[in-house]
């Protein structure tokens, strides 16, 4: 320590206390240089400067006094001409000049009342007062603000005002003889205007706040109009002393009357200096006037523009929620506002848009509509100022909603915006919840603070995905999270309807078909919540099991018992299980055409009377009251290939053998609280053990190369972890390439693979991130094995190192270069023998010049790729809604042209979902992004609905929540006959609870179009009625689908197109249209051969066999539909997919040794036979 003490060097001596104290000559010897800063500032003249003119708020009160003393020296020139008095003599006299008292003519001017004025003494005294301080005040501003050029100081205007102003009355200190000469003081209020645009100046300055060019433009322009007239009326006055001697307030009357070209002509100057007055001021005011204007009018018309200021006023008052966009398109603004505003309680609030561009012409004319100009103020600014933010008044706001530009080519910069306004906002109002949509899902971490977000690209590849095994997830997932109704009745009448009134406000109630009433009839359904113990549907099934409650509630009221969330957890449980018991703080979501609050409830007796009275089913269309209210609506949708699910698959057991010739079938009941040995017999992970049922010895082979586990590597910050079917040891990138052979195979095209479940093909750009979302719900470990879809991903560019990283844990997925627009690739990649192909919207062709022009090569792409391979299921994605009416265009299809014409009608109405008629769209095979925003606005209201969708489609894992899945109705299961069993059959055996149908029918014409002769035709017109009659008799029970199979419904259907597409109703008018469409028939298929013709050379040019090539079967002749959670009569039919939502399989494991699962799975089958029989 010694040691290093003295290795201290001593201070030097200017820093010892000591030597500060006595001095020492020894720092002096220093070469240092002391210096001192601002020594300019401490000059007398830079003091005075820095007083009245640097410091603000100094300055602000030496402009306020310079104002204040011009205000009081034009009052004082006020009072003294109310107390002059014309009629006195004048004081010319004293200055010994000749002074006469004749009558003067016009020509003949008396100049002396012009010239001298009576002035008080005081009056006086006060004058020179205000002069001399005006004048030393002007005169040391001159010389603090003299830079050089004194004559740029002199011949200021309001410099030379002053010395006019100023100086006589000085003299008059030393020459009283002049005390009563006439000094013009009226025109210091030019000062004083002068005075207080500095004034306001300052002020902003001083407040620290960025002036209004509006406000300073309109104080100009009413302080100069003030000061023309003041100016006008004063002289006027002045001069008219020699002449009809004025008051000030005829002055003030000529005046008025003059500048507003009115000219009654009573007052009139008489002597000519008055009338050269009022001809400089006319000319002065038609100079400066129509100059100030034109600049309050380009002001005026810029504050429109940018949409001026949110008042504080109303922001404490009212509520109101702010839109931040990078630029607002019309298509954006209708969907928010009729989405937001469809909500009751929301009626009241304000939409503050906030945006960086100018107004586009449509949202001007539209923000000018009434029923929008008092909701919506548009601000145009950027919400990274907070002054822009201010003008919003973020801080008040109840929620700001952050829209990423989807319209960009740099996404990733689009969505470095978004992440900057929302850190911005957060900064700015950290209490304003925050609703955030990002495109890209490696960004969405950055954001994670937000209360709520919405990944596109991780929704999007999962709907996507999930269209593939679940047809259509896509459109039930779009009209889940709509609010679809009609124009028929207003909106509060129709939320607060229900029942059948209800169903008359709803879309597509002019239709004759049938499935359109019932589609358009329940669009509207939405998923809702209530507390178990304030529920009327819920609250009787306290300390039940969930299962119980789902299917009874269904039963007795109709609505579909999805989730639960306890009080004590944020997290939702879609069908947690039998073994959930409900507790009275439960929180119930359901799916209903409307929320509890607003619904009414009909006594038994009267739903027994219905029920009694339509014992035989007939079709949606008849039956009994209750089932029409609790009817969830329909979905039309077109039924994809199923063909790839195995036999083994969720299927419902028959009834024995010996029950078949005695009583009806039944099944057990549901039980109210789980029992351990029947949870044995619906254990869930039965699906899971499938693939252990007596397997071959390839499925051996394949099930041991496959395990279930979470990925080791994920492709961005933030995924979901999901157990899934992964490899035991990752695949080599170089397999991964599947048209390229490698050292491990020499497979070089899809079929050499052989394998033995059609491909799932994804066409798209560049491998995102967001294609990961894709993969996992393909390979989710509830997928049975067997069951597993291959995936292929063409992609127009190769893609990195990392996502292959992600994707060699999956099985069986493949990449292959090139694209849709090259048939050697599509061929080469599987099309042929493909189960569905999804097109993704590329990044690079999402904006365009012209409005909707960004789908053009996708739309031509994909039409070409459906009059190739018309077998082929294609999932198109748009970035336009507007585009699907193009997605499969057939120009002279009568029943399209019928749909287009509903559309315009429904949107006519005020539809919110215009496009739902759309086949393409109800067939599932099209999909916009866009179609989700109203996901993010609905959260406002429901801050839920994020959550329950991110489960459903796989996003999220929440343990002992359950998944959506499907399963297909066969010949074993028409047994179960309604909708009613299905539901207690699935909850008492595996506890799934079904959310809805998805129905496949014929749209085909009928057999007599496809000949020529006429008189063919029309007895097979006569023969097909027959047939009618006899189907009709032994079919009562048919529901109104399986008749509308039948060729004569669909003639009547087609009849009605025609006469909505303005066809001639006769019948050589019917007759020539038929032979139209024959021949139409005979070129298509003509067309058809020539088409498979080429596709076939191209595959034996690269080698590939044409075996699996069906180039003449068309699917494409049916019409799809899905009922979301039908009425309990709804009848069941052969080929119907099921909506299911499955418990977790992991939510409990039976206790049972493998081998005993095993032998179990065996005697499934039986046991649910047994357990059917009375």
């Amino acid at each position: 320590m010694v040691d290093l003490e003295s290795e201290v060097p001593p201070l030097p001596p200017r820093y010892r206390f000591r030597d500060l104290l006595l001095g020492d000559q020894g720092w002096q010897n220093d070469d240092r240089v002391q210096i001192e800063f601002y020594m300019n500032e401490n000059t007398f003249k830079e003091r005075l400067k820095l007083f009245f003119i640097k410091n603000q708020r100094s300055s602000l009160r030496i402009r306020l006094f310079n104002f204040s003393l011009k205000l009081l020296s034009c009052l004082l020139y006020i009072i003294r001409v109310l107390l002059d008095d014309p009629t006195q003599g004048y004081t010319c006299k004293e200055l010994n000049w000749g002074c006469s008292s004749q009558n003067y003519t016009p020509e003949n001017i008396n100049w002396s009342p012009i010239i001298w004025v009576n002035r008080s003494l005081p009056l006086w005294g006060l004058q020179v007062s205000v002069a001399l301080i005006s004048l030393f005040e002007t005169m040391l501003l001159s010389y603090l603000s003299y830079k050089g050029n004194i004559w740029e100081q002199i011949l200021r205007i309001p410099f030379l005002l002053e010395i006019i102003n100023a100086v006589p009355f000085i003299i008059t200190i030393f020459w009283p003889a002049l005390r009563n000469l006439f000094i013009p003081v009226f025109l210091n209020c030019w000062l004083a205007k002068h005075a207080l645009e500095n004034m306001i100046n300052d002020l902003h300055r001083a407040i620290q706040r960025t002036q209004s060019a509006m406000f300073n433009q309109v104080l100009i322009l009413i302080s100069t109009l003030l000061c023309l007239i003041f100016t006008c009326i004063c002289g006027i006055q002045h001069l008219e002393r020699a002449g009809n001697k004025l008051t000030l307030f005829d002055s003030l009357y000529f005046c008025i009357v003059t500048f507003s070209t009115v000219g009654f002509g009573d007052v009139t100057p008489k002597i000519w200096p008055s009338k050269l007055l009022v001809v400089i001021m006319i000319c002065v005011a038609l100079v400066v006037l129509p100059i100030q204007f034109e600049q309050l009018a380009y002001l005026w018309m810029e504050r429109q523009k940018s949409g001026g200021n949110y008042s504080r006023h109303r922001a404490q008052t009212e509520k109101h929620v702010v839109l931040c966009v990078s630029s607002l398109k019309i298509d954006l603004l209708m969907d928010f506002l009729n989405e937001f505003y469809a909500h009751p309680r929301l009626q009241d609030y304000y939409v503050v848009i906030l945006c960086p561009t100018e107004m586009d012409a449509q949202v001007r004319r539209v923000l000018q509509i009434p029923m929008w100009s008092q909701r919506v103020i548009y601000l145009q600014g950027s919400a990274l100022k907070d002054q822009d933010l201010l003008r919003a008044k973020m801080d008040d706001a109840e929620a700001c909603f952050i829209l990423s530009s989807r319209c960009e080519v740099d996404r990733t910069a689009a969505d470095h915006q978004t992440i900057l306004r929302a850190w911005a906002v957060k900064d700015f109002a950290p209490n304003c919840p925050l609703y955030v949509q990002i495109l890209k899902p490696e960004n969405k971490f950055h954001i994670k603070f937000a209360d709520h977000v919405v990944c596109e690209e991780e929704f999007k590849y999962a709907m996507l995905a999930l269209n593939c095994i679940c047809p259509a997830t896509s459109t039930l997932i779009t009209l889940l999270v709509h609010t679809s109704r009609g124009q028929t009745a207003p909106w509060e009448a129709f939320r607060q309807l229900t029942g059948t009134k209800q169903t008359l406000t709803r879309e597509g109630q002019q239709s004759p078909e049938q499935w359109q009433k019932m589609y358009g009839r329940c669009s509207g359904n939405e998923v809702y919540h209530i507390n178990l113990e304030e529920s009327t549907f819920f609250a009787e099934y306290e300390g039940k099991s969930f299962t119980y409650a789902s299917f009874h509630a269904h039963k007795k009221f109709g609505v579909c018992l999805i989730g639960v969330r306890r009080e004590d957890n944020k997290n939702i449980l879609l069908n947690p299980g039998p073994r959930y018991t409900m507790s009275s703080t439960d929180i119930c979501f359901y799916i209903n055409i409307t929320k509890e609050e607003n619904s009414a409830f009909k006594k038994q007796e009267e739903n027994r009377k219905n029920n009694e009275s339509k014992a035989c089913y007939h079709g949606p269309s008849r039956l009994p009251v209750h089932s029409i209210i609790a009817s969830m609506g329909t979905v039309a949708i077109d039924l994809q290939d199923t063909g790839c699910r195995s036999s083994s698959g969720p299927t419902l057991a028959l009834p024995s053998e010996g029950s078949k010739g005695g009583r009806r079938p039944s099944i057990a009941p549901v039980l109210e609280v789980a029992d351990s040995s029947s949870l044995q017999t619906c254990d869930l992970l039965s699906d899971q053990s499938e693939d252990e049922i007596t397997p071959s010895d390839d499925e051996t082979s394949a099930g041991s190369e496959y395990a279930k586990g979470y990925p080791p590597y994920s492709p961005y910050i933030g995924s979901s972890p999901t157990f899934c079917h992964l490899l035991h040891e990752k695949v080599p990138f170089c397999c991964l390439r599947l048209d390229k052979g490698c050292q491990h195979n020499y497979y070089e095209d899809a079929k050499a693979y052989g394998f033995k479940n059609k491909l799932i093909i994804v066409a798209a750009e560049t491998a995102g991130n967001g294609l990961y979302n894709f993969i996992v719900p393909l390979r989710a470990y509830y997928r049975p094995k067997k069951e597993l879809n291959p995936i292929v991903l063409l992609l127009d560019n190769p893609p990195d190192m990392h996502f292959l990283d992600a994707i060699c844990w999956f099985p069986m997925v493949y990449y292959m270069v090139g694209s849709i627009d090259n048939l050697d690739d599509l061929l080469r990649c599987g099309v042929t023998f493909a189960a569905n192909m999804v097109v993704v919207d590329k990044e690079s062709t999402m904006s365009a010049e012209e409005d909707y022009m960004a789908d053009a090569k996708t739309i031509v792409n994909v039409q070409t790729l459906f009059r190739l391979f018309s077998s082929l299921s294609i999932i198109t994605e748009l970035t336009h809604p507007a585009n699907m009416r193009f997605m499969q265009f057939r120009a002279k299809d009568c029943y399209s042209l019928a749909l287009s014409k509903l559309e315009k009608k429904e949107r006519e109405k005020g539809s919110n979902l215009a496009f739902m008629f759309r086949l393409p769209f109800a067939a599932g095979r099209v999909f916009s992004i866009s179609m989700l925003d109203t996901l993010l606005y609905q959260s406002f209201v429901k801050d839920y609905m994020i959550s329950i969708t991110r489960l459903l489609l796989g996003l999220d894992t929440t343990p002992g929540s359950g998944f959506l899945c499907s399963m297909k109705i066969t010949e074993d299961d028409l047994w179960i006959r309604t909708y009613a069993r299905l539901y207690q059959k699935l909850c008492s055996s595996s506890g799934d609870i079904p959310i809805g149908i998805y129905r496949t029918e014929s749209q085909k014409l009928t057999t007599s179009e496809s000949q020529i002769s006429i008189s063919v035709e029309e007895w097979e017109d006569t023969k097909d009625t027959k047939e009618q009659m006899n189907y009709r008799s032994n079919h009562r029970n048919s529901t109104s689908s399986d008749q509308s199979d039948h060729p004569l419904l669909r003639r009547k259907s087609m009849q009605w197109a025609r006469r909505l597409s303005r066809k001639v109703p006769k019948h050589s008018g019917k007759t020539a249209e038929k032979i139209s469409q024959q021949r139409m028939n005979l070129y298509r298929r003509s067309e058809r051969q020539e088409l498979a013709e080429l596709v076939k050379n191209r595959m034996k040019h690269l080698g590939l066999s044409t075996a699996g090539y069906d180039e003449m079967n068309d699917h494409q002749n049916t019409l799809s539909y899905i009922l979301i959670n039908p009425s309990p009569d709804t009848r069941l039919e052969l080929n119907d997919v099921v909506y299911l939502i499955r418990p977790d399989p992991l939510a409990y494991v039976p206790n049972t040794a493998p081998s005993r699962k095993n032998s179990f799975c065996n005697t499934v089958g039986q046991d649910t036979r047994e357990e059917t029989q009375l």
